[in-house]
């Protein structure tokens, strides 16, 4: 069984924090992933650096760009994750990306390479639902998901067209905007997972803006999943080069935040 779809049919709330790929550099990506997943991820949300990352605020456009500048390429992400698999076989990792990279591999050969080095799913931001046509067949074939996207603007009608075609979790985005750290929830982002999960049975999770362990709570309370990528990206940029400490608690307490019993039934 594909490994996200393991963890989903578990119906445990998920934390899932993104990593800048080549952010601090290589070998750093490797610690950070395995320190999340020490502090209570569920799964990583790996992202691929990109120099034109339109969806991204700019605490992940700068990790990008610096990671790009140091010579990370595609074969080093690949790479990434196939280290990470040789010691954790478990925890399912979403490929974060853009569609640029995976036409430039080719996306049979792109997709083969991310099953191959044990990718379980991907997400690409910028690929709408309609142009989906080349990507899904490749993923399914490889027995891969591909995680749809519902934006706080995601008409009724539009939500069940998407949601149809959805497996491994859905990304309710939590506001209008590029991700970044934000002090509260966007309003009504809570009644927008809600409206999602009306239209499907599979995991709703919700990203974009949330940075703290209140605002987790509060978005575990209402969606399947919480997703924290600047904060996370952040915290690592403030406290270099000695981050760990810092990143430990943060990630600790987004997932406790995350998990605790008042968030689930």
């Amino acid at each position: 069984m594909n490994r996200l779809d393991a963890f989903t049919k578990s119906g445990d709330k998920a934390f899932v924090p993104y990593v800048t790929a080549g952010y601090p550099g290589k070998s750093e990506t490797m610690e950070i992933m395995h320190l999340l997943v020490e502090a209570g991820a569920d799964l990583i949300e790996l992202g691929m650096p990109f120099s034109d990352p339109t969806a991204d605020g700019p605490v992940i456009q700068a990790a990008s760009q610096d990671a790009l500048e140091r010579g990370f390429r595609i074969d080093d992400y690949f790479e990434v994750i196939s280290q990470f698999r040789s010691w954790n076989t478990v925890t399912p990792i979403v490929a974060f990306t853009y569609y640029n990279p995976v036409y430039h591999v080719g996306v049979d050969k792109f997709v083969k390479r991310l099953k191959d080095a044990g990718g379980d799913a991907m997400l690409v931001v910028d690929l709408p639902f309609e142009e989906q046509g080349e990507l899904r067949p490749a993923l399914d074939s490889e027995d891969m998901r591909l995680i749809q996207l519902i934006a706080p603007t995601t008409p009724d009608d539009r939500i069940a067209q998407i949601v149809e075609r959805a497996s491994g979790f859905v990304y309710q985005v939590a506001l209008k905007g590029v991700t970044g750290v934000r002090d509260s929830l966007a309003a009504g982002a809570k009644d927008n997972a809600l409206r999602t999960k009306s239209f499907t049975d599979v995991p709703v999770y919700m990203g974009f803006g949330v940075s703290n362990a209140i605002m987790a709570s509060a978005v575990a309370a209402a969606a399947d999943g919480v997703i924290v990528g600047s904060a996370i990206v952040k915290c690592i940029q403030d406290n270099l080069p000695n981050f760990e400490r810092a990143l430990d608690t943060l990630a600790t307490s987004l997932a406790q935040a995350t998990h605790e019993p008042g968030n689930h039934g």
